[in-house]
């Protein structure tokens, strides 16, 4: 059972670099051909993923690789033009979390710009890390001037339930910034998967159970009233912190 687990893993892995490839060569050059206008371009690009995505997701769950308990998927779905700080208990969860979110961007790390599969997905709508200050700043809040969502595992690493790794400030420096809200998720699996340190062809022996909340958003106006930057900063990601690990 469990090497027919892995197989399928290695399988949807493959479907999905494909499919990938396919939308980075050929729909996204497409839509930018037909669509002079960059906030449509970012629309149209953010439609094809989260309904791309959450074909694959749908697929992974049929083939018993995952499954998904979500407490309030409405909830979720109608996250408008906020900052979303996730918990982040494994490799696919910016996967997840798209395909149920529309209209939502999160930050990449540089290296992936170079992956042919995804560089032309990356470079179109997702927010490249390790810029400039200023650079981030100006992305950030143009994203969710367009509307969209920005996606942030503020924790950094992946990390199981019990575990409460550092909260860094920059979600709360991204929300401070363009003075959106934040809206906490909080993920979690019922045994490691997809953890650091396993092989991405590791599916266990029986489906996954993901856990998913979409919480309370955290308001922003309170924060934007201090006249210390530092204090302001430091007192959100306390929020952020408490929400998230339910402390």
């Amino acid at each position: 059972m469990k090497t027919l687990r892995s197989l399928l893993m290695v399988i949807s892995f493959i479907i999905f670099g494909i499919g990938s490839l396919i939308a980075g060569l050929i729909v996204f050059p497409l839509i930018k051909l037909f669509c002079r206008n960059q906030r449509k371009c970012l629309n149209r690009y953010s439609a094809v993923v989260n309904h791309s995505w959450n074909f694959f997701v749908k697929f992974i769950q049929m083939i018993k690789l995952i499954k998904l308990d979500i407490s309030n998927l409405d909830k979720l779905k109608n996250i408008r033009n906020s900052v979303i700080v996730s918990t982040h208990p494994s490799y696919i969860d910016v996967l997840i979390l798209l395909s149920l979110i529309p209209k939502t961007t999160c930050f990449v790390a540089p290296r992936l710009t170079q992956n042919g599969f995804f560089k032309k997905i990356i470079e179109s709508m997702f927010l490249i890390s390790g810029k400039p200050l200023n650079e981030l700043k100006n992305d950030t809040k143009r994203m969710l001037d367009y509307g969209f969502n920005i996606l942030i595992f503020p924790s950094g690493i992946r990390h199981r339930k019990n575990e409460h790794p550092k909260i860094h400030k920059g979600a709360a420096l991204t929300a401070i910034n363009a003075e959106k809200n934040i809206v906490p998720v909080v993920m979690s699996t019922d045994f490691d998967f997809l953890q650091i340190g396993q092989p991405f062809y590791d599916a266990g022996i029986k489906p996954v159970t993901y856990s998913i909340k979409c919480l309370e958003p955290i308001k922003i106006e309170k924060f934007l009233n201090y006249s210390d930057e530092v204090t302001q900063k430091k007192d959100l990601t306390k929020e952020i912190k408490k929400a998230l690990y339910e402390l």
